[in-house]
Parts: C-alpha cells; structure tokens; sequence
C-alpha cells in the first residue's frame, strides 16, 4: 500500500538518495551538460530548519518509491502571498501508471491549505512532460521558463 507521509529531510535524505540518483539518471539536463548531482544537504537543512522546506516522502510497504520538495514562503514580490515553489519531485517509473504521483500531489495539496498557502507553482521539463497530471490536479499554465546553457 503507498503512503505519503511529511518526513525530516535530516531523517530522510540518506534513504532518498539513490532516488536521487535515479531521478537525475532519468531526466536531467544537467547531466548531459556534464553537471555532476551534488545536493546542498546544509542548504536543505538550513531551510528546513526555518520552517520553509517540505518534504512528501511516498512510501510502498516502508520503501520510498517517490518525493515532492518544495520551499514555503512569501513571495519576494508579494509579501501576503504564502508561496510554494518547486524544488524537485519523482516517482519510480512502475508506479507511474498507478496513481501514486496523483496521490502524493492531492496529499500536498491538502498539506499546503493547512498550512494556509495561497499560490502552489509547479514546473514541467519539456523532454518530460506532466503537464496532462497538472491539469488533472486543477493546474493552469502561468508562466514559461527557458534555459541557455553558459558552460565551455
């Protein structure tokens, strides 16, 4: 049975860590840039330290099968606004179909309108499109973002 739960990143993050791994050899764009994974775990820590990191673990029988991280705080532009921005979120490839992904999200959901956040971003990677999930969950697109990459 998949569970979600808010767990420490201080008590998680060495068992998430091969997920790491795993999520960054599925999609990033940072790898075929030759960017190393390396995770500020004291900037993590700092950040859950004042109360502004969420950490959804989702869990199938104790083993992590996926995360969502995300940052809570004002907006810098809008200082009423409760704002849950991205960090990263993944979900083992066989529990994609499932439901565990739509699950987990409606498990944040209700955790940020406990927490009284008004403006919930997510984000999308082109090459790994979710957008159809968003939508589901009552997303709109809002905005667009580009990269250029500025490496040799």
């Amino acid at each position: 049975m998949i569970t979600f739960h808010i767990e420490r990143f201080a008590d998680v993050y060495a068992e998430m860590y091969p997920l790491l791994v795993e999520h960054y050899d599925e999609i990033s764009q940072h790898k075929e840039q030759e960017i190393p994974l390396d995770p500020q775990a004291q900037v993590y820590q700092a950040r859950e330290d004042s109360g502004n990191l969420l950490m959804v673990i989702a869990r199938d029988s104790g083993r992590i099968i996926g995360y969502f991280v995300a940052i809570i705080a004002p907006a810098l532009h809008y200082q009423s606004c409760l704002t849950c921005s991205p960090d990263i979120f993944y979900v083992q490839q066989e529990y994609r179909r499932g439901g565990a992904a739509m699950g987990m999200f409606q498990f944040v959901e209700a955790e940020l309108r406990r927490r009284g956040v008004k403006a919930w971003m997510v984000g999308s990677k082109v090459a790994h499109d979710v957008t159809k999930l968003f939508g589901h969950l009552g997303f709109a697109p809002f905005e667009e973002i580009h990269v250029k990459w500025l490496g040799d």
